[in-house]
This record gives C-alpha cells, sequence and structure tokens, in this order.
C-alpha cells in the first residue's frame, strides 16, 4: 500500500512539473519576442515561426507518438522527451541567430508532443478509476498555471535577466524533472505492444 501510494505521489509529481514547464515555454517566449527580434535583427516573420513552430511541431506529433508509446511503453516516451525538452531548452538559450532558435524550438516541440501524449495516459494508467477526476484536474491546473504565469514571468525575466534566461529556467525545471523520472518512474505501461505502427497513415497525418 505505502509502494503504491508512492508511486502515485511520483507520478503525480512528475507529469505536473513536465505539464507546466511545457505550457510556460509556449507562452513565456511571446513577450520576450521583440527583444529577440532587436538582438538578431530578425524579421517579424521569422518571429512568428519563433513562437509558432513549437505549438506546431508539438500538435503535428501527438497521434504518432501517442500511438508509438502504446506500442513500445508511455515512461519511456516520457523519460526521452523531457531530456528532448530540457536540451532543447538549454540549446535556445545558447543561440546565436534567429535561425539557430528556430530550429532549437523545433526540437523543444518534438520534445513537449512526447511529454503532452504520455502524461495523461500514465495518470490514467497509474491512478485508480475513483481518483482519477482529481488528479487529472490537478494536471490540468498545472498546464494553465503554466499558460497563465507565462506572459508575466516570462516579462519579468525578459526585462531584468535577459530573454535567453527564459530558457535557463526551462532548463533548470527539466533537469529536476529529469531527475525525479530517471530515478523513481520505473513502472512501465503499454496498451497495444503487439500492433504496428501505421507509418504511412503517420506520414500523411504530418502532412
Amino acid at each position: 500500500m505505502q509502494n503504491e501510494f508512492s508511486i502515485k505521489k511520483i507520478v503525480i509529481a512528475i507529469t505536473c512539473l513536465s505539464a507546466f514547464i511545457t505550457a510556460f515555454m509556449s507562452s513565456a517566449i511571446n513577450v520576450a519576442l521583440p527583444v529577440i527580434g532587436k538582438e538578431f535583427n530578425s524579421s517579424a516573420i521569422l518571429l512568428s515561426w519563433i513562437a509558432t513552430s513549437y505549438l506546431l511541431t508539438t500538435a503535428v506529433l501527438l497521434i504518432p507518438i501517442g500511438k508509438l508509446s502504446d506500442i513500445y511503453g508511455r515512461s519511456k516516451f516520457m523519460k526521452f522527451g523531457i531530456i528532448i525538452f530540457t536540451a532543447g531548452s538549454l540549446f535556445c538559450a545558447l543561440s546565436n541567430s534567429g535561425t539557430m532558435l528556430l530550429i532549437f524550438r523545433l526540437l523543444q516541440g518534438i520534445g513537449a508532443s512526447m511529454i503532452f501524449t504520455t502524461s495523461t495516459a500514465i495518470l490514467v494508467s497509474a491512478i485508480p478509476a475513483n481518483e482519477r477526476g482529481k488528479v487529472i484536474g490537478i494536471n490540468i491546473t498545472s498546464v494553465y498555471t503554466g499558460l497563465s504565469i507565462g506572459p508575466f514571468l516570462g516579462g519579468m525575466i525578459s526585462q531584468y535577466l535577459g530573454w535567453r534566461f527564459i530558457f535557463h529556467f526551462n532548463f533548470l525545471l527539466g533537469i529536476i524533472t529529469i531527475v525525479l523520472v530517471l530515478f523513481y518512474l520505473k513502472s512501465e505501461w503499454k496498451e497495444a505492444d503487439e500492433e504496428k505502427f501505421d507509418l504511412i497513415g503517420s506520414f500523411i497525418y504530418v502532412l
């Protein structure tokens, strides 16, 4: 019973923290775009892509990665997603051009898609049916907290520390999440391990 209770707490902590940082990243960067554009002398089109590419990549990959995680394991994809997202955050902070920042935002989006598509599925798999409503509500609260606090906190960080520290902040939270995932998320959940991945269908969907 104690072990089951501990697993539930760890799963909730990991999914909520990962939900917060991915949502925070989608809204915090928007207020820093004018500063980024001035530093890199970027056009309005490139700046709009820096903001949009993250969301577009995340949305495009949700269904294919969701199926892959059902086949090969949700925890595995959650771990890879957190690592990719955190690495993308660091690379974004180190970017020296608008084009480089755009490329690493795509990398962030790949990681975020792996997080989004597995976090709720892991909650549903790990939490008993009579508690799912509460924990999913907590998880969704983490998402909207990240979205809501993103513009304010992102603006404060950009104003006093520089826009790169928005990504450094996410990198720090990502490292904490990686530690929790690698050391405490030991269980694995699969629901379609004998099914095949529809590569052609996924390619058409992505297009």
